[in-house]
């Protein structure tokens, strides 16, 4: 299986992917949540491998603090980090009989030069657990589970790190997004090898490219960019160690909504294009699910189950996707979701959002920038759009003239092809105008010789 949690914008670290309400460890087996009771926090284990889900409360001696953070291990006990007097405390819980195990790891003190440290995704294996520790010049992955004597340093990568996501089934490969210079790219960290740090993604000298998710089976990644459209940034996907460039398809690009990508379909070794990917879409009337594939060109909505832990999720290999939530009758279920039965009552959930917007969302990529609603329908009659400087429409500020950006000639029916024309790009380019794109297999490459380069939006 492989599951990711993301976390809400208002809980988020400076350019973080917003938390989830609950995490998930990277083979399923187990999920940690802070629960609420009355206006008490306490952590809670999810027990998911079983025949049916289970909670189990692990209340400590006092409620915990809204922004402790909790970590499932991979043989069922939670880590839990709390902040005191400066310092960020690890320790381990587990149920004993009625009460809570709690097993002390140690401690990290953070300089007050406005450091934050957060826990990173659950690592592969389950046996070892990272935090990131964010600091004006250079970030610190500290090993805070799993170590010989305590907290220990595992990397430290110069600049502000931000995200996190495993590029392999053993642990050792970590992506982090780097603001280094103004700019923010995806590089990757060697755990055992002193944190030997190489680039990942460079689709253009003066892009923002972000590592958002990746599948370690297929290599596919999901990748967030403002290569296409400088200042906005897209949702495009590629394979690791592959030739082929960044595409950014048309039917992610969702206006009034943030799309965001939480689980990707495991086991699809030799067909990347085919591994179904769960989105977490937040419009105007509230938040639901999407399902896309690389080799499609339509993003189907689901409705999520009422309580849904929103961010959080997991495929299983057979093509089930599984949400959990929690709501006052269920205190911990898990609604597993396939594509036939849940896009009709998704249909309900497109409905609203075209009421509100006027149109259905896979209708927004074929709107001009100027009719995309920002307000109302009733509200924009007889507006229009604001004006920034130079007089143009404030939406297409930041767009560049076609030559300046290397952008491609038009295509068939005047369809504008955003790209950076960076050699090989132009004839795979042209091939994914008419045919999906074909299978290819993963091929082993020293990771500094694996960024990514170029671009396709279709």
């Amino acid at each position: 299986m492989t599951a990711c949690a993301i976390e809400s914008a208002a809980e988020r670290e400076d350019g973080d992917a917003p938390r989830a309400g609950c995490t998930i460890t990277a083979d399923g087996s187990y999920a940690a949540r802070l629960a609420l009771d009355g206006d008490c926090w306490f952590p809670e284990r999810w027990t998911l491998d079983g025949p049916e889900p289970y909670a189990v409360p692990l209340p400590a001696n006092q409620p915990e603090e809204p922004g402790t953070e909790v970590h499932p291990m991979g043989d069922g006990r939670v880590l839990i980090r709390r902040r005191t007097d400066g310092r960020h405390v690890f320790s381990l819980l587990y149920p004993t009989g009625p009460g809570t195990g709690e097993l002390p790891l140690g401690a990290v003190q953070c300089p007050e030069d406005g450091t934050r440290m957060r826990m990173l995704p659950p690592a592969p294996g389950g046996d070892k657990a990272y935090a990131l520790a964010v600091g004006r010049h250079s970030s610190t992955v500290w090993l805070v589970a799993g170590g010989t004597f305590g907290p220990e340093r595992a990397a430290e990568v110069p600049g502000r790190c931000s995200g996190g996501v495993w590029l392999d089934r053993s642990g050792r490969i970590l992506a982090l997004e780097r603001e280094f210079e103004g700019r923010t790219k995806a590089v990757v960290v060697d755990l055992e090898r002193a944190g030997e740090v190489s680039p990942l993604l460079q689709i253009a000298a003066d892009s923002d490219d972000r590592l958002l998710l990746a599948d370690p089976d297929s290599g596919l990644l999901l990748i967030g960019s403002d290569a296409p459209s400088p200042g906005r940034a897209r949702l495009g996907w590629g394979v690791l160690g592959s030739a082929l460039p960044v595409r950014f398809p048309e039917c992610l690009r969702m206006p009034e909504c943030a799309v965001t990508p939480f689980a990707i379909q495991p086991g699809q070794v030799l067909t990347p294009e085919h591994c179904g990917v769960a989105l977490r879409i937040d419009g105007p009337v509230g938040s639901w699910v999407g399902v896309w594939r690389p080799a499609e060109r339509r993003v189907r909505h689901l409705a999520a189950p009422e309580g849904w832990l929103a961010g959080s999720g997991l495929w299983t290999s057979d093509g089930v996707l599984q949400l959990p939530y929690s709501t006052a009758q269920v205190r911990c279920g898990v609604a597993r979701v396939g594509e036939a039965a849940g896009e009709a009552a998704g249909e309900a959930v497109v409905a609203a959002e075209a009421a509100w917007t006027g149109w259905r969302p896979e209708e927004w990529p074929a709107r001009q920038p100027e009719e995309w609603p920002a307000r109302r329908p009733e509200e924009r009659q007889g507006e229009r759009p604001a004006e920034g400087p130079g007089g143009r429409p404030e939406e297409s500020q930041g767009e560049r003239p076609a030559e300046s950006r290397g952008q491609r000639p038009q295509g068939p029916g005047g369809a504008p092809r955003e790209g950076l024309e960076p050699g090989p790009l132009s004839a795979s380019s042209r091939a994914a105008e008419t045919d999906p794109p074909r299978p290819v297999t993963p091929r082993p490459v020293p990771l500094q010789q694996a960024p990514l380069g170029g671009l396709v939006t279709n």
